[in-house]
């Protein structure tokens, strides 16, 4: 089940309210961009795309910004409320190698949890589009893929299967292109402005 594209924008103002930051605008943008890309490929609902798009990062609305953290948070409020498509791309959003992201024995509970429904889900073209639009969409608007690696990376820092993770990304990116006749960035407004301004990276207090 999902939310209606008002309760979807209604979250994200209560979200906004409890946890400030640009993850607001960023979310609104991954909508913006997945539900553009989903119009061109045939089979693909728009407002799904639109709504989970936007809701991939609901978990933050409690203040955490680790990865583990905002993706359990995420997946149990969706949950409770019954949008199961919602909890399932509050999942998958942050694992582009999905199982293959779990080379390692989890040590919390949240991250047991998340390793447990990974490992028994199969990518759809829904979290695909979802893990390529959170990497296409900042806060500011949109940018090319290789902007929003560096952007990420210079927050973050690198990780072992960062590079891996590019990869998956633009193999999903030919892959929609492929559907769509043309290149994702011919659906994203403005791409071309926004990709060439060099905004400080954000930097999230961590709690």
């Amino acid at each position: 089940m999902l939310p209606t594209i008002e309760e979807a924008k209604n979250e994200l103002k209560i979200a906004g309210q409890l946890n400030p930051g640009p993850w607001i605008e960023h979310s609104v943008n991954v909508g913006i961009a997945a539900r553009n890309i989903a119009q061109k490929v045939s089979g693909m609902d728009g407002d799904k795309a639109y709504i989970v798009g936007m809701l991939h990062d609901i978990g933050r609305r409690v203040g955490i910004v680790n990865i583990p953290k905002h993706v359990y948070e995420g997946y149990k409020y969706a949950m409770d409320r019954g949008w199961d498509e919602v909890a399932r791309v509050c999942m998958t959003h942050s694992y582009p190698l999905m199982k293959d992201e779990f080379d390692y024995n989890p040590q919390t509970e949240e991250e047991r949890t998340i390793k447990d429904y990974i490992i028994n889900c199969q990518a759809d073209d829904y979290d695909r589009l979802i893990q390529i639009c959170d990497a296409l969409a900042t806060d500011y608007g949109f940018v090319i893929l290789e902007k929003r690696f560096v952007d990420v990376t210079r927050r973050y820092g690198i990780m072992e299967n960062y590079i891996k993770g590019w990869d998956i990304t633009f193999k999903n990116k030919e892959y929609f292109e492929e559907q769509m006749r043309c290149s994702i960035y011919d659906v994203l407004p403005d791409i071309g402005k926004t990709t060439l301004l060099c905004p400080p990276p954000w930097k999230p207090n961590k709690i």
